[in-house]
């Protein structure tokens, strides 16, 4: 068996895009209709895939739901893992680490650098003996999502020149980088105005090994999107495109359909997002 992390489900995946030059989708799911649905959309198109679920699903529908997503993940005919996105409380990190996820993206951006980077390598060392692999942000990613604070526009970028030095003492195996992306609406002029490319190609020169993740992805932008990939970006994160359109339907369709066929349908439609997202990214076809 191969040695940490490369026997780690996320790193596999994240690793293979890698050395594929694509990326794969990080689905961000609140309940079973978005893990069947993101599965589903992964094994039809034959697409690596990470189901991504916030520390509120842990405390709001308990460990035997984070048993089950893992569960679902690990028996799909095309590779999945379980990630845990946005662990920004101290205690949800060690509680994290009892349960079967693959991944964890420890969020101490708020913390001072060093701070950070204190905290960070030290989970990655528990992490390790675990078999789990850690995702750090490196700079502050601005706005808000589930269980991350909203804070100024005036982001703290990630420092090309500093992120080497930040995975070197942390060994965290993924890193978010901040280039302008926000979590929740953008200001006027949106992705196009905000994301800093050169930054993030600077970023992945001077740190070639490392594996690039981003965030604030809404609303999706096609050709930048695919700007990103060819930069570096390996695991892209994708939350509000899929519940827009998996709220529309139930919404126009609540009291018109019954329960069964309700829950069929509003899958199928996050299914055809989920599939558009995992074609952009180029992952299909991909899995090993």
């Amino acid at each position: 068996m191969s040695e940490y992390p490369y026997n780690n489900r996320t790193f596999q995946i994240l690793d293979a895009a890698e050395k594929g030059g694509y990326a794969v989708a990080a689905f961000n799911c609140y309940n079973t209709d978005g893990i069947l649905g993101s599965i589903r959309a992964a094994e039809r198109m034959n697409s690596p895939a990470i189901i991504e679920i916030f520390p509120w699903s842990m405390h709001f529908h308990g460990p035997e739901f984070i048993k089950f997503a893992s569960a679902a993940c690990h028996a799909a005919s095309v590779p999945i893992s379980l990630h845990l996105d946005h662990c920004t409380v101290e205690s949800d990190v060690y509680k994290a680490l009892e349960l079967p996820f693959d991944s964890i993206m420890v969020d101490a951006s708020s913390h001072d650098p060093e701070a950070n980077i204190k905290f960070v390598g030290h989970i990655v060392q528990l992490a390790k003996k675990r078999g789990i692999t850690i995702e750090a942000e490196m700079g502050r990613i601005v706005g808000g999502e589930d269980g991350v604070p909203t804070v100024d526009m005036e982001a703290l970028y990630t420092e090309p020149e500093l992120a080497a030095e930040f995975v070197e003492r942390t060994g965290v195996h993924f890193l978010a980088p901040s280039i302008g992306n926000v979590h929740g609406p953008y200001p006027p002029g949106g992705p196009e105005k905000y994301w800093q490319l050169d930054r993030l190609e600077k970023i992945k020169k001077l740190s070639p090994s490392s594996i690039l993740v981003l965030h604030g992805t809404f609303p999706i932008i096609d050709d930048l999107m695919r700007k990103t990939v060819a930069l570096g970006i390996r695991k892209v994160n994708l939350n509000r495109n899929l519940h827009d359109v998996y709220l529309d339907f139930l919404s126009r369709s609540v009291g018109k359909l019954e329960m069964t066929k309700l829950q069929e349908d509003s899958i199928a439609a996050w299914m055809q997002e989920a599939e558009r997202c995992i074609q952009l990214l180029g992952s299909d076809g991909k899995a090993a």
